[in-house]
């Protein structure tokens, strides 16, 4: 897997203080993206056990609330395993800080409906994201008052509750 970026302080995806990292890869190509460079997986560079490392560095400080994944598509099948071993190292290291992930996949029908009953990898990956911000971004639904999205169609979930009432749960502003 691939990185564009990765993001020390970042307070605009997600509660709070954050790092996030920003995968390469997207097969979405959403009219006026915000970072179409990050569609060709090849661009950036190689994520590898160093950002790993980095990215835990950053987590240290308490002021920062936890990690955002963003894209690209960070729920592409070739971009999770890249991810895991950097969930599994930020949930051992700070169970405490929470995980954002944005993806143009819908939750219900896409990640849920199709890639959790062929992927362990997603399954395991689930259980690391508490809010997941799911829809494709859409230009002509495109809307600067909304909180943590881009579009009105976007849904803001609490994976934790969604996964356990079978039902989506939309987060309601904390992380319990």
């Amino acid at each position: 897997m691939n990185y564009a970026d990765i993001k020390q302080y970042d307070v605009a995806n997600g509660i709070g203080v954050r790092v996030s990292l920003f995968v390469s890869g997207c097969t979405h190509h959403c009219k006026e993206c915000f970072n179409k460079e990050t569609w060709d997986f090849n661009y950036g560079k190689p994520f590898t056990e160093k950002e790993i490392e980095q990215i835990i560095e950053y987590l240290k400080p308490d002021y920062v609330s936890g990690l955002t994944l963003l894209g690209g598509e960070p729920m592409e099948p070739s971009n999770q395993e890249g991810l895991l071993p950097l969930l599994r190292n930020v949930h051992e290291c700070y169970p405490q800080k929470n995980v954002w992930c944005y993806s143009g996949y819908l939750f219900d029908r896409d990640i849920v409906g199709d890639m959790y009953a062929k992927s362990e990898v997603t399954r395991e990956l689930l259980s690391y994201i508490d809010i997941l911000v799911d829809g494709e971004f859409v230009a002509d639904k495109k809307n600067l008052k909304v909180n943590f999205r881009g579009s009105d169609n976007q849904r803001i979930i609490d994976v934790r509750k969604s996964m356990e009432t079978g039902e989506i749960v939309h987060w309601e502003g904390e992380i319990a």
